[in-house]
């Protein structure tokens, strides 16, 4: 449920420089040669490569969370514990069902390596492969040894297997897209790799010519203050004190930006070309959101406590686009004042 604050984030920064530039609305995908998403990044990653209006994914989120998340994971053990476990099973399937539904209609049929012919955007999404336990990563044919393994798979069902979070969500069942039979099934990516930013990486220096210049703009879903303090009698901790699953998920989640942002930091200093690594927005967030940052919190309080921290952080954002000692804003400001504007031409594929 956090996409919402991903969605209006960027939407935000987008029309301000769309307003400056004379325009109603910006091609955000198209400013980008590649596009890496995780998860619910993944929902959002789709959405920017098929440059669909972000206004609709924050509409998606509002409208069909209640739906997709029909049953919240429990936060500890109650009287009603037993008769949620039987009956979430029912309530997961009936989830997977409104998202898929609410996907269709903002992602249409459209499939990876149609996207790529029509638009020129590379994309890569992560998931996790269940008959080997596998890191799996679908991709658009953009590299130059690719198998078109992923080309017939549609959006929707990347877009289910990158959010198929285990105790949240379903496992994501996907037909075999060439026809033959048979199916895989996925999880979320978010497993291995909640924050992408290697996947990006690799992939960008495998699709460009030795030398060039590579950029990476990182964003998240809000992340929770991260951290906290235990008391050394409080270490043995059972299934309630774990939330069945979600606060482990969560741990996972806190951990895996911190550590991949770095690791792709350090290795950028070793590439022989310039290559940095730019995460947006920098500000953190606010202890007053803290009760609305579950992921399957779906309630309209929540939902606006996201839109509106999104509105104040993109407010800060074009801030600091107007900054010359900011070097990281002004690859912000750059990127944004050169991205195209919606019914421009495509860009043409990295070289």
């Amino acid at each position: 449920m956090r996409g919402t604050y991903t969605a209006t984030y960027l939407s935000r920064v987008a029309h301000a420089f769309a307003r400056q530039r004379g325009r109603e609305q910006l091609d955000i995908g198209a400013a980008f040669d590649l596009i890496v998403g995780t998860s619910t990044g993944g929902i959002v990653a789709c959405a920017l490569a098929a440059n669909v209006p972000l206004d609709k994914v924050v509409e998606l989120y509002r409208l069909h969370g209640p739906a997709i998340f029909e049953r919240r994971l429990p936060t500890g053990l109650n009287p009603g514990l037993a008769m949620d476990l039987t009956r979430r099973p029912t309530a997961l399937q009936r989830g997977e069902a409104a998202l898929a539904s609410a996907l269709g209609d903002v992602l249409g049929d459209l499939t990876l390596g149609e996207l790529y012919r029509q638009r020129n955007i590379a994309l890569a999404i992560t998931a996790v492969e269940l008959s080997q336990h596998r890191s799996w990563v679908f991709k658009t044919p953009h590299l130059a040894n690719t198998n078109h393994r992923d080309d017939r798979y549609s959006l929707v069902d990347v877009c289910l297997a990158t959010s198929a979070a285990p105790v949240y969500r379903s496992l994501a069942a996907l037909d075999h897209p060439d026809g033959g039979g048979g199916f895989n099934v996925f999880a979320d990516g978010g497993l291995w790799a909640n924050n992408p930013v290697l996947v990006g990486l690799i992939d960008a220096l495998e699709m460009t010519a030795p030398g060039r210049a590579i950029h990476i703009f990182c964003l998240g879903t809000c992340p929770r203050p991260a951290g906290e303090q235990i008391a050394r009698g409080a270490v043995h901790r059972g299934l309630g004190q774990w939330q069945f699953g979600g606060a482990a998920a969560s741990l996972s989640i806190d951990a895996q930006e911190f550590a991949y942002d770095n690791m792709a930091r350090m290795l950028a200093k070793h590439l022989n070309r310039q290559c940095r690594v730019v995460r947006f927005p920098r500000e953190q967030t606010p202890a007053a959101l803290m009760p609305f940052l579950d992921l399957d919190d779906t309630s309209e309080a929540a939902a606006l406590a996201l839109i509106n921290q999104a509105r104040t952080d993109a407010d800060m954002t074009n801030s600091r686009c107007g900054r010359p000692d900011d070097p990281e804003g002004l690859l912000i400001c750059e990127l944004f004042q050169n991205a195209p504007l919606v019914g421009a031409s495509s860009p043409t594929p990295a070289g």
